[in-house]
């Protein structure tokens, strides 16, 4: 979802123009929730950012969702400008690990590790007006932020509005746990059924803000037609509080739900395509799944924390890149725990209210 410097720009000045000449009210809410932003580390950056209300996620499913990120973004600017800039869009162009177990006093658990490039993090509250409460996490990059580009002051800030279309993983105010996950070497998801549509992170947030359990996640899922995003195979691990985990996978543009308390970056669906993806994905898998079998898939929080570090990227596991966030989601409780950058030391807590 990277767009072009030219076309942020446009946005800012045109909606520049238009506050300029009396449109506050109009954008009373969007800068209202700009307002929520907040820097919380500046080396790594992680920002917050509540969203309380609506963010046009049923506008956008109601006019038929987006087959691909460019058509995400046109939607998206066109939302965040009210009409007031029609944007000609320019096309611009990982590894991971989730496991899903209990603790003793049966607490349901849910960890994950986003690998990759390094990256401006958000985490990011939402509240729809007709959907669950979550927590997501979003990769500033991927919706046009970079190292010399942040969401500081209003204007700057505009594009962040973006970020409820593009969470990489999240957990409702019902439990609910969604990451995606990609595999590398598989192809891309382009279905084409005459459903409406929806691209891989606003899948994440479908269920996110509609789906309480993973039956009513997938239920979801077959209502629409699902487009990869940035032209690379993923598939979704789908966790909830009754302690059920599976993978949702796309072979071929069928959608296949297989039972895995662990997901890396391979296919995990019986059949030919099972193994196909990263090397380096089955020595992790290998790590957390020999824990899980050893343990029973009993797990406390520090655990689930020390097998997260183990297959870390630094530790030998995806070298060219670093873990950008780990996770800890406690389903039972609402607490989200994140440590950021591989630092194990240091914890940024929140809960989902």
């Amino acid at each position: 979802m990277k767009k072009a410097v030219a076309i942020i720009s446009s946005i800012i000045l045109a909606l520049i123009l238009v506050i300029g000449v009396g449109g506050y009210s109009m954008f009373r809410k969007e800068l209202g929730v700009i307002s929520t932003i907040k820097l919380i580390t500046d080396n790594p950056r992680i920002y917050t950012m509540v969203y309380d209300g609506d963010y046009g996620f049923d506008a956008f499913l109601t006019q038929g969702g987006a087959k691909s990120s460019d058509e995400l973004a046109e939607y998206l600017i066109s939302y965040i400008s009210k009409g007031f800039y029609k944007p000609n869009i320019v096309e611009a162009n990982g590894g991971c690990s989730t496991i899903s177990a209990v603790t003793k006093n049966g607490e349901h658990i849910f960890g994950r590790n986003f690998d990759w490039e390094d990256c401006t993090v958000m985490i990011l509250e939402t509240n729809p007006p007709n959907g669950y409460r979550s927590i997501s996490t979003v990769n500033l990059n991927f919706i046009g932020y970079s190292a010399e580009y942040q969401p500081v002051g209003i204007f700057n800030s505009l594009l962040a509005l973006g970020a409820p279309f593009a969470p990489l993983d999240g957990m409702n105010e019902m439990g609910l746990c969604v990451a995606t996950l990609v595999i590398d070497d598989a192809g891309v998801t382009r279905q084409d059924t005459g459903k409406p549509n929806v691209t891989t992170t606003t899948a994440i947030r479908l269920m996110l803000d509609y789906a309480a359990t993973v039956e009513e996640a997938v239920a979801l899922l077959e209502q629409y037609d699902m487009h990869s995003d940035i032209d690379i195979m993923h598939h979704f691990a789908i966790s909830d509080i009754t302690g059920c985990s599976v993978v949702v996978e796309y072979i071929y543009n069928i959608m296949f739900v297989t039972e895995a308390p662990v997901v890396t970056n391979f296919f995990l669906t019986d059949g030919n395509w099972f193994g196909h993806g990263s090397a380096y994905s089955k020595k992790r898998y290998d790590v957390l799944f020999e824990e899980y079998s050893k343990n029973d898939g009993i797990f406390e929080e520090n655990d689930i924390k020390n097998v997260l570090q183990e297959v870390r990227s630094s530790n030998g596991n995806e070298p060219e890149w670093v873990t950008q966030w780990s996770i800890i989601y406690n389903q039972t409780r609402g607490a989200v725990t994140y440590f950021i950058h591989e630092n194990y030391e240091q914890k940024y807590e929140f809960q989902i209210k």
